[in-house]
């Protein structure tokens, strides 16, 4: 227990001055850090287990100033009968559960229940208290425990709000994504300050080019020094790096030069929203705590946690190695910002700086199909720094690069059959091949993997297989919607009258980006809309 209270002190002394010498001095004086603010009772109420969910206590808000609740702490903890419980009751406000007095509705069909979701799940700005970083515009949250915005939640959200033509929202999710970058120096994983140290997959500029597709191109030069600063962040060091120095944050040089990405965490201490479960791993794992930490906040900031693609045994997350691996999906999404910050050079007249980021676009397309291609199973993998080599774990992480269109089609070809032969379920495409009790494994599938595996395969022209995706996947959301009145996070997509499970909590309704992906593949295959509408009918009779 004493050595976890000094990690945070170590945090404390190295990481939370770096990460907020990027905000607004105003700004950082005003943001509450629960685990750095209040030490030792925080562990306790974590460690103790006085929630049943880990994520409550960071989310509570202080009804005093931190230093003045853990003074009465340490003064009130000795004395007979204290309850931890009771002090934090009386000491902090829970979060809040908005009374939206919203039931389903069973005669309504699942895109009229979506679209009577969207102000339910709306979050206007206003005072945002404890570790809520202030937004400046209206957010859709996701929903259930999840009662902030998420950084890559949001795109896929937004492909509804498109489909809804709520193009009001777009815009002001857009500009809170901005002003984030403006404020804090990147998009964090959420709005909260417990999520600072990390970020999320960088889908900030596919949000740009759903404004811009909402509103014409020209629209892109207003956010291009926005842009800027989020690529700045992830290639943070890049010009640093030496054979003898190869890694530095969220940038690794290849054995031949070339520049790719991993995700990182500045912080090597348990994450608060999940603090318990954390020291548990690190308790039992037989490694360094503070590798495993760092790996493991790597590994939410890959938005995929967890899952065996990270793990060395591949089976064990006492194994996770995040940090060590290149991920092809992050590479994937980094080529197409370069893309966008070409596209924006070019619309501002700029040739030289259009003519930078083409170069460094194809520079990572060609490491890309280097280092996570494997000619002998024609599959994308992720790429493994340490053993210099590819992971061999398929995921549906292999579709990124078909999605940006940076592939030749005997690339995509092999793909397309690789998804049809082993990634194929009735319900849609499962996450991995590997049933490992994590959520980003077998059984289940996610709405962002459908989708993207979708539009992939329509890039190169597999509109059949495709469509039997997106087909699989609706009616099996449909289904549950009908049966339970709920849409959910994620579904068993093997067995589709099983509900998905694993993970660090129990399976989420709302939910935001599960609504958006439905209600937008609704809007792409007509067919699917009358499926649906007409199931919803035969319900209701």
């Amino acid at each position: 227990m004493k050595y976890i209270f000094n990690i945070q002190r170590l945090y404390l002394l190295l990481v939370l001055p770096f990460t907020l010498t990027t905000l607004q001095p105003t700004q950082a004086q005003k943001l509450y850090h629960p685990a750095q603010d209040l030490g030792e009772l925080f562990e306790q109420v974590q460690l103790q287990r006085v929630f049943p969910d880990s994520k409550t206590f960071p989310d509570c808000t202080p009804l005093a100033a931190p230093d003045v609740i853990l003074q009465a702490y340490q003064q009130q903890k000795q004395q007979p009968g204290f309850n931890l419980k009771a002090f934090i009751l009386e000491h902090f406000e829970l979060p809040p559960q908005p009374a939206t007095g919203f039931t389903t509705d069973s005669s309504h069909s699942v895109t009229q229940h979506i679209e009577r979701l969207w102000p339910i799940l709306t979050r206007q700005p206003g005072v945002d208290k404890g570790s809520l970083i202030p937004l400046p515009h209206a957010y859709i949250v996701p929903g259930g425990r999840f009662r902030e915005i998420y950084y890559w939640d949001s795109f896929f959200t937004m492909l509804g709000l498109q489909a809804s033509k709520h193009t009001d929202l777009i815009q002001s999710m857009v500009d809170n994504f901005t002003h984030l970058i403006n404020t804090v120096g990147h998009i964090p994983n959420g709005n909260r300050t417990y999520y600072l140290s990390r970020s999320q997959p960088p889908f900030y500029a596919l949000m740009l080019r759903v404004l811009a597709q909402q509103k014409g191109r020209e629209v892109l030069q207003k956010y291009a020094p926005a842009l800027q600063k989020e690529y700045d962040f992830w290639m943070m060091g890049a010009e640093t790096l030496s054979v003898a120095n190869p890694a530095y944050r969220r940038v690794v040089r290849m054995p031949d030069g070339s520049i790719l990405n991993r995700y990182w965490d500045d912080s090597p201490a348990p994450r608060p929203e999940s603090y318990l479960e954390d020291v548990e791993l690190a308790k039992h794992s037989n490694r360094l705590p503070q590798e495993v930490y760092r790996d493991i906040r790597a590994a939410a900031e890959s938005g995929w946690d967890f899952s065996t693609r990270w793990f060395a045994d591949g089976q064990n997350i006492s194994t996770i190695q995040t940090t060590n691996i290149i991920p092809v999906d992050l590479n994937a999404l980094l080529y197409h910002m370069e893309l966008m910050l070409q596209e924006m050079a070019v619309l501002g007249g700029n040739r030289d700086e259009a003519r930078k980021y083409e170069k460094l676009a194809k520079a990572r397309r060609d490491a890309v199909l280097k280092y996570n291609w494997s000619e002998k199973d024609g599959f994308f993998y992720d790429y493994n720094i340490k053993t210099q080599s590819i992971t061999n774990i398929p995921s549906l992480a292999a579709v990124y690069p078909l999605y940006f269109n940076m592939v030749k089609r005997k690339h995509a070809k092999s793909v397309a059959e690789k998804i049809q032969n082993d990634f194929l379920r009735p319900g849609g495409v499962v996450t991995t091949l590997n049933k490992s009790g994590q959520q980003w494994d077998a059984p289940n599938g996610w709405a962002p993997l459908q989708w993207l595996t979708i539009q992939a395969l329509q890039n190169y022209g597999y509109k059949d297989l495709a469509e039997d995706i997106a087909q699989s996947w609706a009616l099996l959301n449909n289904e549950v919607y009908l049966a339970t009145g709920k849409l959910m996070e994620k579904y068993n997509v093997e067995n589709i009258t099983l509900e998905a499970g694993g993970g660090e909590y129990p399976n989420q309704d709302g939910f935001g980006w599960t609504n958006g992906v439905l209600l937008r593949l609704l809007s792409q295959y007509p067919n699917l809309y009358k499926q649906t509408e007409k199931e919803a009918t035969l319900q209701e009779n």
